[in-house]
């Protein structure tokens, strides 16, 4: 049986964090091209994870981004996509709460999301969402990353990557330098 794998994209600062101290991603730099690029990673996907706070965002703005008279075809096909998909969020605080298309996941996180790889399906990506990132990354549970390092140094900050106790070794897979000033960059886990 194949296991899906979970890909990991997220904007990091070129000092190495997902967003500032109170979670703004205003300084991320975003492009034509670059939504593109992401569409490909929705298009072999049926599942997003999240953790609460990047859920409750998500929640905000994509079920209705594509009726907004000003929707951009990246708002059309990203909101639809994401009314149609199954979301799995990482949180304590909404234990038991029933969503539409949405599993909460609230004990037993390296447990319950293997199980969820072993089911049958297309890959699972992680947008953002630092905080559910490193519950993975600490497990070994995210078998690729998607870092799209913007030129800046923001100084402070939520860490991309959370303080580890093993090495975990990648491998670099692909660049992608994109016309906004971010560069890409694909890794894989290195299993030498």
């Amino acid at each position: 049986m194949n296991t899906r794998k979970i890909i990991l994209s997220m904007h990091v600062s070129l000092d190495g964090f997902a967003a500032t101290q109170n979670r703004a991603l205003d300084w991320a730099k975003f492009d034509d091209e670059l939504f593109d690029l992401v569409g490909t990673f929705t298009d072999d996907a049926d599942t997003a994870l999240y953790g609460r706070v990047t859920y409750q965002m998500m929640e905000e703005y994509w079920p209705t981004a594509a009726d907004q008279p000003s929707a951009t075809k990246h708002d059309k096909e990203h909101g639809s996509w994401y009314n149609n998909i199954t979301k799995v969020v990482l949180s304590r605080s909404m234990r038991g709460k029933q969503l539409k298309n949405t599993m909460i996941v609230s004990d037993n996180v390296p447990t319950e999301i293997q199980r969820l790889k072993q089911q049958p399906g297309k890959n699972i990506l992680i947008f953002g969402s630092p905080s559910a990132a490193h519950s993975l990354i600490e497990n070994n549970l995210i078998d690729e990353f998607w870092l799209f390092v913007n030129p800046i140094l923001l100084g402070q900050g939520i860490p991309v990557f959370p303080e580890m106790k093993n090495r975990t070794k990648l491998q670099l897979l692909k660049t992608k330098e994109f016309a906004c000033g971010v560069t890409g960059l694909h890794y894989t886990l290195d299993t030498h």
